[in-house]
């Protein structure tokens, strides 16, 4: 049974919690507006597409490509990325809530991240070379074996990354953010 493939095409309005977005491939296609929230996205396709404003929190992800997707203004609380397929994952964050979400082992490098909360995030052993985290709340955020080197956190807030634990090599940061790096050691800085 071939997969249905869908091109150029905008899905509006669309609630997607009671009646399954079709298994299929998504190319070039914009979404806008939709509730994808406790939905099944198991094994779709999206290629260079665009969510806008679009709640997708909690949304099953296994084996669901997502090759060059841009999120804009999306709520994306407790999604498994690294559930994902890995071939061609390549995605982009402006102004979203990815809260809660995990990170584990995916392969993000030169990622932009802009104006995100990132709170309780997943990073573990994950590859962010030479990505962007700009504007980005890291409250609670777990770094562990993640690649930071290159990365750029100048604007980023809230992290705790232990410099032993992580590789950030040329990874830029402010003064400011400091206290971010040292927080193992329990020091009081003033």
């Amino acid at each position: 049974m071939n997969q249905e493939y869908f091109s150029e095409k905008t899905f509006d309005k669309m609630d997607y919690t009671h009646n399954a977005l079709a298994k299929a491939e998504y190319e070039l296609c914009h979404f806008t507006n939709c509730d994808f929230s406790n939905s099944n996205l198991a094994d779709i396709k999206f290629i260079d597409c665009s969510f806008d404003n679009c709640n997708l929190s909690m949304t099953v992800m296994n084996k669901t490509a997502l090759q060059n997707v841009t999120f804009k203004n999306c709520k994306m609380l407790g999604l498994h990325f690294d559930a994902c397929s890995e071939f061609g994952f390549s995605v982009h964050f402006d102004n979203c809530n990815l809260s809660h979400s995990s990170f584990y082992k995916t392969k993000l490098k030169k990622t932009t991240i802009k104006n995100s909360k990132l709170q309780e995030v997943d990073f573990t052993e994950c590859d962010l070379s030479s990505s962007v985290l700009d504007h980005c709340d890291l409250m609670n955020a777990t770094f562990d074996n993640t690649i930071l080197e290159k990365t750029d956190l100048r604007t980023a807030v809230n992290y705790s990354i232990n410099p032993e634990m992580n590789r950030i090599k040329k990874a830029k940061f402010t003064l400011a953010g400091l206290p971010g790096l040292l927080d193992k050691y329990d020091i009081d800085m003033q």
